[in-house]
């Protein structure tokens, strides 16, 4: 199976890994990929959200599948437009994808399906929850618990344009609820949590993600089931009865409130950084999925899943989540992998054949291991072999949940 792989981040290296472990995979092409990726397959110097460019490229390469990894080109109608010329592709339509691209949208289908989810407020008044209704790369929400905090925040999210959503602030643990769909059936995969907040203690300002483990403590199979029919099933079916059946990742972003699970947001693809954790665990065929996904029939597709966990450590540039960092040369890469931990890339490039720093979220080190506090001892092993001038991660990744005195979610 020849495969088209869309996106350049951690989470795509971290696919095109685990589609590179198939039987089924034959050739394996992104666009445009990076460093790490180009060691699993060739990659080509075509934008993910270039609509026209990466249609002309899976239809030049002859693929039997495109898997699409970022929001962006998922909310700009790009499986829209593949699928309309006959090529298969993992990932929702405009329509769809519009339950991540709009937390209007978001709001309405949760409403007709009866999701619980925040209340909506008229009026940015503390404590509240400002989002931008559109895409932000993870950073378009603003907890306010003082009015001050609530003046700051509207001027904040005014810069990136387009309506806000005001809604009541919520307090519990955050967990990520991920569903393999194919418009009807959903497949669950275990519950995993990423940590968005800059630095140690869930301090500083909103990220993309600096870390992730899965599986959470305190949901097994049965509670995830029940997850996944009280947040994605039921917004399936009702996708599926406007006409817009969503083929690809649901993703539910919860919050585990007093009052039981609520919805925080949707997201129409794989989490970043989560996946980077959720796919190590898998011993399923992932392409078969995929692929049985994107033809419509997930049937007996089997995403089965180890007892083993999974920690990720992101290493970012020393300013980020305010800017990123360029032409730093990265040592220590491949000393970290030959512990056995894996190495995702996210914001590289090549310069004269060595791997330097090309983004805010730069590398992803995972560990694996028979538990949570194994995993997280892996994964801070190989992240301390790596180096750069300015490198920065959170020491907290996974902390609470890991080791003897582990607090259990849920």
């Amino acid at each position: 199976m020849r495969v088209l792989l869309v996106g350049s981040g951690g989470r795509e290296h971290a696919l095109a890994w685990n589609l590179a472990r198939s039987p089924l995979l034959t050739e394996l092409h992104a666009a445009p990929g990076n460093p790490g990726i180009a060691t699993l397959g060739q990659c080509h110097p075509v934008r993910a959200d270039d609509v026209e460019a990466v249609l002309g490229l899976a239809r030049a390469l002859d693929v039997d599948l495109v898997v699409v990894g970022p929001e962006v080109p998922l909310v700009a109608g790009l499986a829209d437009v593949l699928r309309s010329m006959g090529i298969a592709v993992f990932g929702p339509s405009r329509v769809a994808a519009a339950i991540e691209g709009s937390k209007t949208f978001a709001k309405m289908v949760m409403a007709a399906a009866g999701v619980p989810t925040a209340a909506r407020l008229a009026e940015p008044a503390a404590p509240c929850v400002l989002k931008a209704d559109g895409l932000a790369a993870g950073k378009g929400v603003v907890v306010c618990r003082t009015q001050a905090e609530v003046e700051s925040g509207l001027a904040e999210l005014a810069g990136l344009g387009g309506p806000l959503v005001i809604e009541e602030l919520l307090e519990g643990p955050e967990i990520s609820v991920f569903a393999v769909c194919d418009g009807v059936i959903a497949h669950a995969l275990p519950v995993a949590q990423d940590f968005k907040r800059a630095f140690d203690g869930d301090l500083g300002p909103n990220t993309g993600g600096m870390g992730s483990y899965a599986p959470v403590p305190g949901f097994g199979a049965d509670a995830i089931e029940e997850l996944v029919d009280l947040t994605c099933r039921p917004v399936l079916a009702e996708l599926a009865a406007r006409g817009h059946p969503f083929v690809g990742v649901l993703f539910a972003g919860l919050m585990l409130t007093p009052a039981g699970p609520r919805v925080l947001e949707y997201n129409c693809r794989f989490g970043d950084p989560e996946t980077q954790s959720l796919l190590p665990l898998i011993e399923g065929d992932l392409l078969a999925a995929l692929a049985a996904a994107a033809a419509g029939d997930l049937g007996d597709a089997s995403l089965s899943t180890g007892d083993g966990a999974a920690v990720t450590v992101v290493l970012a540039a020393g300013d980020y989540p305010a800017r990123g960092d360029q032409g730093s040369p990265i040592s220590g890469i491949e000393a970290a992998e030959s512990t056995g931990a894996l190495v995702f890339h996210a914001g590289t490039a090549l310069r004269d054949g060595a791997v330097v720093t090309n983004g805010g979220r730069v590398l992803n080190v995972t560990g694996v291991g028979d538990d949570l506090g194994a995993a997280r001892t892996a994964a801070y092993r190989a992240a301390d072999m790596i180096s750069w001038n300015g490198v920065r991660r959170r020491g907290d990744i996974a902390l609470d949940a890991s080791g003897a005195g582990a607090r259990t979610i849920g």
